[in-house]
């Protein structure tokens, strides 16, 4: 039997063995996709549709429909952060709580059974069996490594397509945003001049594995005004500092150029990077509401002076 063969034998086996292919899971009346958002939820209290698809790694349009049929039974609710009103932020209904502690109780219950018949030294034998399947198919991580490059062909399009799904999931701003973030980086690539201007993507590396994680840009906004534009950071990295790095390149990057000032728009509910604005030395000079991206949310325009290094 080659290897394919005895992994195909195997997933065949243990799908069957604990249940999954059952209408139900556990007895509980939906299949085991659902029951396991909903089990992360009940687990985690409280999380983002994003954060959720990044542990669970399950594409967000699947994950949003899961979302919806929990929703529609009262199990799933969007409940506003207490920080700030406008992050919607996934958590159990009370109806959710009580089917979130059938299914931890069933799930412990069917496993107890499962392994009853072992002895102790098989049980043993089978724990340590799992953790190798574990470890050898998804070794523990290492630190990933994280660099900054200039764009190159293809990036735009993840920029597009990554603002859309991450704002939709996070903030539930439709396709009027994407399709601003569209021509935002459509007329960078039209009009790009490489002395004055700059797209930075942060890319991830594990060994030989590289994704992007991240981008930010400074455009010329003209009267020797730079913008900073479309700041993004996957769910993943977050709270690792590049937020700050991005930043502070683009700091560096137009004080080299001899911009007297960087301005940005950005928006009351994205907290961490108005935490980064503030830290970095800008200064909030304008606020106003719009519904431009389908709900109520407020704008806000920043700018930062630029004086040159002394030395320099």
């Amino acid at each position: 039997m080659s290897h394919v063969d005895a992994v195909r034998r195997f997933n065949r086996f243990y799908t069957r063995r604990i249940g999954v292919l059952q209408s139900s899971y556990l007895g509980l009346p939906f299949p085991l996709p659902q029951a396991r958002v909903l089990y992360e939820i009940g687990q985690r209290r409280e999380c983002t549709a994003s954060e959720l698809g990044a542990e669970l790694d399950i594409d967000l349009g699947y994950l949003s429909r899961l979302l919806q049929g929990l929703k529609r039974e009262r199990l799933v609710q969007g409940e506003r952060a207490g920080h700030d009103a406008r992050r919607v932020r996934l958590a159990l209904t009370p109806k959710g709580r009580k089917a979130f502690a059938a299914l931890d109780e069933s799930s412990r219950r069917v496993t107890g059974e499962m392994l009853a018949p072992l002895s102790v030294p098989q049980r043993s034998a089978l724990v340590g069996a799992l953790g190798t399947v574990e470890q050898v198919l998804e070794p523990r991580k290492a630190k990933a490594e994280i660099t900054l490059r200039p764009h190159r062909p293809g990036d735009m399009g993840w920029v597009v397509e990554r603002h859309g799904v991450l704002y939709e999931g996070e903030y539930g701003w439709g396709a009027l945003f994407e399709a601003l973030v569209a021509d935002i980086v459509g007329k960078f690539l039209r009009e790009f001049d490489a002395k004055r201007e700059r797209c930075w993507i942060a890319e991830s590396r594990i060994d030989q594995h590289v994704e992007r994680v991240g981008s930010v840009f400074v455009v010329d906004e003209g009267r020797n005004i730079a913008k900073l534009r479309l700041l993004l950071i996957e769910p993943q990295v977050r709270g690792q500092g590049l937020g700050q790095r991005l930043v502070e390149e683009c700091i560096a990057f137009a004080r080299s150029r001899g911009y007297r000032k960087l301005v940005l728009w950005t928006h009351e509910n994205l907290t961490a990077a108005r935490a980064i604005y503030t830290k970095l030395g800008f200064r909030l000079v304008k606020s106003e509401p719009h519904r431009q991206f389908g709900v109520p949310v407020v704008g806000e325009y920043w700018e930062l002076r630029l004086t040159p290094r002394r030395g320099t």
